[in-house]
């Protein structure tokens, strides 16, 4: 009987928060249009496929087989070539303004010593102040320069009377799961999980702290309803929202970005729901700390955005980061949550394979439910 009673109690205060929530627009635009917009927006903006490079070169050998190696350059998509430079103080003005990313400088005696069967070497200058894009960029030139190499090994070789040379080894790679390797297969994932972080604890940390500042949080307090029932029955609202908004951001990863699912959709929905309990409650432990709208929205925002998107893993290895740097990291549910996106969206993986990110995520969300639980206890005892 004690159950029903509670039940009832909790349906209503969700059904009181839903009122709150309806009748305030803005927060209601921003709580279901949002989420999709910023994937479009974010997802467009942050692409980190490394293409049409800029590269000048210096051709100091002017050959007929020099400007061979030179017109491998133009068939690529990843690097165009920004003219030809003849000095080294020309090329110091292009790196220097910006208008080139690399500079290759091939030497007077270049074709000479090749077809002398002598090792002949190229300078390869790269503008170190932008040091991802241009070491990919490295990495280009590098790659299109052994395909050249290659090439005339097996000319000299075809000339010399060896039609064909075996190699003793023959090693052919596959990549799995992201076979074009675009990184908006890993963007997108990374990016929806950071977005309903900042939103549901936005959302909920705006709303509650506008009751706070109307009072009517103290008048709820006041009844005999259990701290347990209020936050249940607060979360209830946003975690339908939060919800609503998984499913409008896949759609949109989808039909926008060509995002499919390999996994199953019900076991990704379940998780972010977990993922969910979470932030909101973060979101509700900020708006009864600050209890100003503009205090919560400023809070919300450093608490979630900044910790997701430096500590998940999202952009930043974690293997990389001190160890100390690595053991707060543990304290991010976004860094549980983009594990977990990426291995059923990306790999299919099944959630049995996930039990460890499932299991500190359910911890986080336990804990922030239990503090806030205890939050809402001492402020009745107050």
């Amino acid at each position: 009987m004690k159950a029903v009673r509670s039940l009832q109690r909790i349906m209503a205060l969700a059904d009181k928060e839903w009122i709150q929530i309806r009748r305030d627009a803005r927060s209601l635009i921003l709580s279901l249009i949002a989420p999709a917009l910023l994937v479009v927006l974010f997802g467009y903006a942050l692409n980190m496929d490394v293409k049409h490079v800029s590269i000048t070169i210096m051709d100091q050998d002017r050959t007929a087989f020099s400007r061979q190696m030179i017109e491998k350059f133009s068939h690529t998509e990843y690097l165009q070539i920004h003219g030809y430079a003849k000095t080294y103080k020309e090329i110091d003005k292009l790196l220097n303004s910006g208008e080139a990313s690399l500079a290759l400088v091939i030497p007077p005696d270049f074709t000479r010593r090749v077809k002398a069967g002598r090792k002949a070497k190229l300078q390869l200058l790269v503008d170190g102040s932008d040091s991802m894009s241009s070491t990919v960029a490295a990495g280009y030139v590098q790659a299109i320069l052994m395909e050249f190499n290659l090439d005339v090994q097996m000319k000299g070789l075809n000339r010399a009377g060896i039609s064909k040379l075996r190699l003793p080894l023959d090693v052919r790679s596959r990549v799995w799961y992201n076979e074009e390797l675009q990184s908006k297969n890993l963007i997108i994932p990374g990016i929806i999980v950071i977005i309903l972080a900042i939103i549901s604890a936005l959302i909920t940390s705006l709303t509650i702290s506008r009751e706070w500042e109307r009072g009517t949080m103290e008048t709820l307090i006041t009844t005999p309803v259990r701290p347990f029932e209020v936050m249940t029955g607060k979360l209830i609202p946003y975690l339908i929202i939060g919800t609503f908004d998984v499913v409008m951001t896949f759609l949109v990863g989808y039909f926008f970005f060509g995002i499919y699912l390999r996994g199953s959709f019900i076991e990704l929905l379940l998780l972010s729901v977990l993922f969910l309990i979470g932030t909101s409650t973060l979101g509700i432990l900020i708006s009864s700390v600050t209890k100003v709208q503009v205090l919560s929205i400023q809070a919300a925002v450093v608490v979630t955005y900044l910790p997701s998107f430096i500590l998940s893993g999202f952009v930043f290895p974690i293997q990389n980061m001190p160890m100390v740097i690595q053991a707060i990291t543990y304290l991010i549910p976004a860094k549980y949550m983009i594990t977990i996106i990426k291995g059923i969206v990306l790999k299919g993986t099944a959630a049995s394979l996930l039990a460890t990110q499932i299991v500190f995520m359910a911890v986080f969300a336990v804990v922030a439910v239990l503090i806030g639980i205890r939050k809402f206890r001492l402020t009745i005892n107050d």
